[in-house]
């Protein structure tokens, strides 16, 4: 563990990237889908299969951000959210340098650590923005700061934060955030409301091979339900943003919005529970797609809970997160 006392301690800010405009769409799937974490399979059919499924993804891809604004938010955003982190520490009466490190964009892992260093820290906590692991998104995350560690001529020494699923501001916040999307649906509806927690989706094989993301988004839901206390209405989980013919977690968003109509639900309100920002998922995926099905499906009332980008409550929730990991023992 770092000590404050006697060190300097920077933080560095994981998160995995979007294109910031249409042209970077293709070498952003490239990318992605180029790390093993994401296709586990021997470097010699990855690559070119990243390649491939890039180059026939891309066209879609490319649609769906010009439907957005022509490129993803996720880069603006995460600078705020460093700079709200930064806030909130001195707030916390712990002031020190946070920098931000995409795993598949600008700026790189890499460059945030040498960053880090430039800064004069001599310690870095890494603060994954995934609040649930696994090992697609913190796991990936984690080797590429080993990598780059390993090629540092005089490296920090790095705490990492594993995860937070249930960590009380985070869950604090997302409790906010579904008050805030209940308070929309009308009160003669409210008896016929479900709330749905749309993870992203990870495929079967991977739960198979022991990554506990789907344990971890239980852990979250669980304490954001009892967090809700009495005024918590019916919810369900569900998983988002599939890719490809394999296995995925069930059931799939689209599944939940079709039962929750079956059910004779009236409003939704849909919890992005695994992302903490803005971006493609959230702005085309639930703000269009979704609430296009929901509609058509008969439910009349759709309403999906504001993301925590750079709240203050959830900046408070980081900054905590940073001070425990610096806490002796």
């Amino acid at each position: 563990m770092a000590d404050p006392g006697t060190t300097r301690t920077g933080v560095l800010l994981l998160q995995m990237g979007g294109p910031a405009s249409l042209d970077r769409v293709g070498p952003f799937l490239r990318r992605m889908l180029s790390d093993p974490a994401i296709l586990a399979m021997p470097t010699v059919v990855r690559l070119p299969l990243a390649a491939m499924i890039s180059v026939f993804r891309a066209p879609r891809s490319r649609r769906q951000y010009a439907a957005i604004g022509g490129g993803s938010p996720i880069g603006a955003i995460t600078d705020a959210q460093a700079q709200a982190l930064s806030s909130a520490l001195v707030r916390a009466g712990h002031p020190m340098p946070v920098r931000v490190g995409m795993r598949y964009t600008e700026p790189s892992i890499a460059h945030a650590l040498n960053a880090l260093v430039a800064d004069g820290v001599d310690a870095v906590v890494a603060l994954p923005l995934y609040p649930q692991w696994s090992q697609t998104t913190t796991g990936s995350s984690f080797a590429e700061v080993r990598r780059v560690l390993g090629r540092m001529s005089a490296a920090p020494r790095v705490t990492f934060v594993k995860d937070w699923p249930d960590e009380p501001g985070y869950v604090a916040a997302v409790a906010r955030t579904i008050r805030e999307a209940l308070a929309e649906v009308p009160e003669a509806l409210r008896p016929r409301t479900r709330v749905l927690f749309s993870a992203h989706g990870l495929p079967v094989r991977y739960v198979e091979a022991g990554d506990p993301y789907p344990q971890r988004v239980a852990r979250t839901v669980a304490a954001v339900v009892a967090h809700l206390g009495p005024e918590a209405p019916q919810v369900a989980t569900c998983y988002q943003s599939r890719l490809g013919p394999v296995k995925w977690l069930e059931p799939s968003t689209t599944d939940a919005i079709h039962q929750a109509a079956d059910d004779g639900i009236a409003a939704l309100v849909v919890v992005p529970i695994a992302f903490v920002s803005d971006h493609l998922e959230t702005r085309f995926e639930i703000d269009r797609e979704y609430r296009e099905m929901a509609h058509a499906a008969g439910i009349p009332v759709f309403v999906r809970a504001p993301s925590l980008n750079d709240a203050r409550d959830f900046a408070d929730a980081l900054a905590g997160l940073v001070t425990q990991a610096l806490a002796p023992g």
